[in-house]
Parts: structure tokens; C-alpha cells; sequence
């Protein structure tokens, strides 16, 4: 079988390589003096009038006035709720947004707001700049970031930071998956569960981030 590329349009690479020093250098001006900050993930399609919606933004405002500044993918549903609270809070509400086919529009609570280009400088971005991951229920985009972070925490090439999975209903299912299929296959160590709390309450999830770093 042979395959003509010959009708694809081009990938200039030259520009995509400038496009994301682009995202790298907004991000370093617009953050560099923004610490601690946690970021928050979950839904975009979490609607306010649910429970983990108020509960997330619960928490970023608890986060907000002990000095986090608060990170989200500054969309809609569960990343609106983080910037929410943490808008009403002490600190910086900060929204990393991406442009998507849908979903993606950024919400009306950002203290900064960023536009990026690519994934993956986005990815790199919230890697950057926080102390602690939490993670709230969500689709795919939301497993992604998780499944990084462990990979990148595993693996030595960022700290070790707090990685909160909040709303046990919703992740028992898969920590008990990662426990029965990946450490009983021996594909992860049972010390790499270790890197993920499962947690409930917001103000548990501030005492823990503070606890782990004093």
C-alpha cells in the first residue's frame, strides 16, 4: 500500500515552534511572581447547580485566602467554579485557556487569563507553576492531566507534590482498578499509589497541601 502525501497542505514547522515560545514566554511574564498556586481540574460540563460544582469552588476559595493562588484550564463547568472561588478569595484566579471545537470558552472569573496555542505548552504550564494537583470528577482531558502528572512524579522528572483525587464516588472505581489490575500485573509499585489521596472534604484538602509542604 503506498500513501501520496503529496495533497496534504503543509505544516510550516517553523511557526508551530514559534508559536509555542510564544505560549512559554507569556506564561513566564504573567507568572513568574505567582507562588504557590494549586491548580484545579474537572468537567467542563459540571453545571452550577451541582453539589461538586459548590464544592469545588468551596475549596478554591479556601484555597484562595490561605495564600494559594488557583489555577484552571479557565473554561467552563468545574474550571469556572475553580476560578469563582478563588476570584472571591485573597489571590490570584488564574485561567489557562485553550481553544477548542467546543466546551472551551473562557469564563468570566480570571484574574490572568492566558491563551495558548498548544496542549502541550498548556500541560507544561500548570506542571510549572504548582504545588499541588486537584482532581475533581471530569472526562478525558481530565485523566490526561492526571495521568501525566503520576508519570511525571514517578518517573523523578518534576517534585513530589500533592495529587488530590476529590469525590471518592466518583474514583474509588479507578484507584481500585489501578490497584487490581496495574500493581496485581506488577505494571505500577505499590508505592506509586501513594502518590494519589482520595479526599472529601475541601478543608481537608487545604490542611493536606499545607501539611505536606510545612
Amino acid at each position: 500500500m503506498e500513501f501520496n502525501c503529496q495533497g496534504r497542505e503543509s505544516y510550516h514547522v517553523s511557526e508551530m515552534v514559534s508559536e509555542m515560545v510564544s505560549d512559554f514566554v507569556d506564561a513566564a511574564k504573567n507568572l513568574s511572581c505567582v507562588c504557590p498556586a494549586v491548580s484545579i481540574f474537572g468537567s467542563a460540563r459540571t453545571k452550577p447547580e451541582n453539589p461538586i460544582y459548590q464544592q469545588c469552588q468551596e475549596l478554591a476559595k479556601l484555597l484562595s485566602d490561605a495564600g494559594f493562588a488557583v489555577i484552571s484550564g479557565g473554561g467552563p463547568g468545574m474550571m469556572e467554579a475553580a476560578n469563582k472561588g478563588a476570584i472571591a478569595g485573597k489571590s490570584a484566579s488564574i485561567g489557562l485557556n485553550i481553544q477548542l471545537p467546543h466546551e472551551q470558552k473562557p469564563n468570566d472569573y480570571q484574574t490572568i487569563a492566558l491563551d495558548f496555542s498548544y496542549f502541550f505548552t498548556r500541560k507544561t504550564t500548570f506542571i510549572n507553576y504548582s504545588v499541588a494537583y486537584v482532581v475533581m470528577p471530569g472526562g478525558f482531558g481530565t485523566l490526561d492531566e492526571l495521568m501525566e502528572a503520576l508519570t511525571l512524579i514517578q518517573t523523578q522528572k518534576i517534585p513530589l507534590m500533592p495529587v488530590i483525587l476529590f469525590g471518592s464516588d466518583f474514583w474509588t472505581g479507578l484507584v481500585d482498578w489501578f490497584k487490581n489490575q496495574l500493581l496485581k500485573n506488577n505494571m505500577i509499585a505499590a508505592k506509586d499509589l501513594d502518590l494519589i489521596t482520595v479526599m472529601d472534604d475541601p478543608q481537608e484538602v487545604l490542611t493536606a497541601i499545607q501539611n505536606f509542604y510545612h
